[in-house]
């Protein structure tokens, strides 16, 4: 099983990154974290990647009714969402699969979050324009 959902877009990254922003947010995510990892690589590591930045979306009412079930699973908060240039035209969105998230819970308590977090996010990538 894999650990992401994701979906490409024959789209420039600037315009993917914003039109993933405006889709988490139309459901009912906000943006707690925004990484600019090819910046932060290229000062950290004097490395070149392409673009790409990490999303730390949230969406607090499945945060908070996650961390009143297992306070732990707050170190896996918030959802990450990456947009990442794979070249001048296409882009790649990569959400962090709630399943694989819960699965790392040891209370089946969690599901019913999980299931609505995978929900919005997978009709958040859902949402973005088609790829060719």
């Amino acid at each position: 099983m894999g650990f992401t959902i994701s979906r490409t877009l024959a789209v420039p990254y600037d315009e993917a990154l914003a039109a993933t922003r405006e889709a988490l947010s139309d459901q009912g995510f906000g943006i707690l974290t925004e990484i600019d990892l090819a910046a932060t690589m290229k000062a950290k590591l004097d490395v070149d990647l392409p673009p790409q930045t990490i999303l730390g979306a949230c969406r607090p009412a499945l945060a908070y009714e996650a961390i009143t079930v297992d306070p732990s699973i707050a170190a896996v908060l918030p959802c990450n969402v990456v947009v990442r240039s794979l070249d001048a035209t296409t882009t790649l969105v990569e959400a962090f699969d709630p399943d694989a998230m819960m699965g790392l819970a040891d209370t089946g308590a969690l599901d019913t979050v999980a299931a609505d977090a995978k929900q919005r996010l997978t009709a958040a990538l859902a949402a973005l324009p088609e790829e060719d």
